[in-house]
């Protein structure tokens, strides 16, 4: 085992706290399990919390395989300001009066309900977009002029949980929103579009995925547990694909470790039902609770597409 090197290969769901970037988690991660290979999936600003999905060792390769295509959210949007970062980070571009309707709950659940649907959203300048090489927010904190592209998203779903006023008047709401989708630019467009003024005042990611905050550990849970415990925080990485499975017998286990093609008559499907596979399925092959690798039906043969030498822990199918 080469130095820095744990031998731990899993995926995590840490639930992020306020005040740490991703890249901090990583870095703790890395400190915590006494391994490099660490990466993270689906960027949280400083500013926001909640559900993310974090590789280690061999399993940092998965990152990518994950679509985690949908997210969820609660969201705080507050009213009378907008800023330039488009949350409470950044500093009030533009005030606005707020028309005294939007204090009436009643009023603030349809227009909530109203930004359901596929919609063009332009991201915000602060974000962690490349734009010729550099970062967005690069760009706009040395004060250029930064225009990105506009995103086609969709807005599953936008609920009102409440109306506050304290010093701004604020909702409180949950949104179930596509990949790609920006939380602060649907908070600073809302505002614009009722005539006044916005912004996100507090974020927090309730699921990535099929991977919700009853399935995280806290930085200092896994801190605790350390490399000789950290095995009952693992998370499934069959479910973490949402793939179909196939457990391997002896036979198919040697075929797979040299990368050798082989039949598969029938594989398990998420919902636990069973079928032949068909042209191009991607399968999870499973051996004895570890996931060794991602393979893709190629006429009547399975073909490599990623393999795990050791095993990705924590298979659960």
């Amino acid at each position: 085992m080469r130095r820095s090197e744990s031998g731990i290969n899993c995926l995590l769901a840490i639930d992020k706290p306020l005040g740490l970037s991703s890249h901090d988690v990583v870095n703790r991660v890395r400190r915590i399990l006494g391994e490099r290979r660490v990466g993270h999936a689906g960027t949280l600003d400083p500013a926001a919390s909640g559900v993310l999905v974090i590789g280690v060792g061999q399993a940092a390769r998965l990152l990518g395989m994950l679509t985690l295509d949908d997210k969820r959210y609660d969201a705080r949007i507050a009213f009378g300001a907008q800023t330039s970062t488009d949350d409470a980070e950044g500093e009030v571009v533009r005030t606005a009066e707020v028309p005294a309707r939007l204090a009436e709950p009643a009023v603030a659940e349809v227009i909530c309900a109203s930004l359901m649907g596929p919609c063009d959203q332009m991201p915000p300048a602060y974000s962690a977009i490349s734009v010729d090489g550099r970062r967005a927010y690069d760009r706009a904190r040395k004060g250029e002029d930064v225009e990105l592209p506009v995103r086609h998203v969709t807005i599953y779903e936008a609920r009102l949980n409440g109306v506050e006023r304290q010093d701004a008047l604020v909702w409180d709401c949950s949104f179930h929103v596509s990949k790609g989708t920006y939380i602060r630019s649907i908070a600073r467009d809302l505002g614009e579009s009722l005539g006044t003024a916005s912004h996100l005042c507090g974020l927090r990611r309730t699921a990535s995925g099929p991977i919700g905050l009853s399935q995280c550990v806290t930085l200092e849970e896994l801190e605790a547990a350390g490399p000789n415990g950290v095995g009952g925080l693992f998370l499934d990485p069959v479910m973490a694909l949402q793939l179909p499975h196939h457990e391997l017998n002896d036979y198919e286990r040697d075929a797979v470790k040299v990368g050798r093609q082989f039949g598969c008559r029938m594989i398990v499907l998420p919902d636990g039902s069973m079928r032949p596979p068909v042209e191009s399925d991607r399968v999870a092959l499973v051996r004895d609770g570890r996931l060794m690798g991602v393979w893709e039906m190629r006429g009547s043969r399975l073909a490599c597409v990623a393999n795990f030498t050791d095993g990705i822990e924590g298979a659960r199918p």
